[in-house]
């Protein structure tokens, strides 16, 4: 069952389109890296599922069930969020602050003591939250999606601003979630090597549209070795291995095979002494995640 179905959703402020004809499938039990580049639409399409932001176009289907104006509180009682900056009073205490969303979502008094424990912060649940650190602050807004122990949390950023051991504290707690609580997690990035570590699905947005959608291990296999080869003529190459129904690219004055075995590649090399072509490097080759990124999105990203 996909916890998420988006069809068509898109999102226009003026003249600007941004986010255009998206179509997300959000597995139950996944987490499920929502990854771009800064500016490419993220933050605007969770707005939109979480009824923040009001498409121009298209519907949403959260639980199997089509988001409307009617229903919407109805659904979003089921659905925990962090988007951007965590919200909170700075002159109350941790607990108090989770007190107040406890009373406002009416879930029982016993989950604050209990999401304070899951995030680590019970020994700090007295501390004044304008004394909290930014990892501590962060984790408090965790806190607070997890009140109710929702079945869909939805996480935008979370590891923003955090030093290293912040960033692997938060990624090991969301990885948690789903076994744990039976939770389905979105988490949106536009750190690749974070969303490696922390997910099993994959949606890829660049400027509004869906560039890629599918299981992180299916965009592993992507990254398949190759052979890498530049010799003195690599035109005259290319015609004689395609002559032999080899499939072969040139790419910045290099020739891209196929993985050979090594019987294989010691037939080409006497292939081209033969044909008096000139052998200057053979390379064997992986395209990396961050590659694949850029070759999806245009652009860097970051690291």
């Amino acid at each position: 069952m996909a916890i998420i179905e988006t069809n068509h959703l898109s999102k226009k402020y003026g003249n600007v389109m941004r986010v255009d004809d998206l179509r997300l499938r959000v597995p139950e039990g996944a987490i499920y890296g929502f990854l771009g580049p800064n500016g490419a639409g993220k933050s605007t399409t969770l707005k939109m599922i979480l009824g923040l932001a009001r498409p121009t176009a298209g519907d949403i289907t959260v639980f199997g069930t089509p988001m409307t104006r009617r229903n919407r509180l109805t659904i979003l009682k089921q659905i925990g969020s962090l988007i951007e900056s965590p919200s909170y009073y700075g002159h109350l205490t941790g607990e108090e602050n989770l007190r107040i969303v406890q009373t406002m979502r009416g879930v029982p008094a016993q989950h604050i003591r209990e999401v304070l424990e899951i995030v680590r912060l019970a020994d700090q649940k007295d501390k004044r939250v304008a004394h909290y650190s930014l990892g501590m602050k962060q984790r408090l807004g965790l806190a607070a999606a997890l009140l109710g122990y929702p079945r869909l949390l939805i996480l935008d950023e979370p590891t923003n601003g955090l030093d290293p051991a912040g960033i692997q504290e938060m990624r090991a707690l969301i990885k948690t979630l789903p076994e744990r609580f039976g939770m389905t997690v979105v988490v949106s990035s536009h750190l690749l090597s974070e969303i490696d570590q922390m997910a099993d699905h994959v949606g890829i947005i660049r400027e509004g549209e869906l560039v890629y959608q599918d299981t992180l291990a299916a965009l592993h296999s992507r990254s398949a070795h190759h052979l890498a080869l530049r010799t003195t003529d690599n035109r005259q190459v290319q015609r004689l291995l395609r002559g032999q129904r080899m499939a072969v690219s040139l790419e910045n004055e290099w020739l891209i095979l196929p993985l050979l075995s090594d019987d294989d590649t010691m037939a080409l090399c006497r292939l081209l002494t033969g044909e008096g072509i000139g052998l200057l490097r053979l390379e064997e080759r992986e395209k990396s995640l961050e590659d694949i990124f850029l070759e999806l999105t245009g652009r860097a990203v970051s690291l």
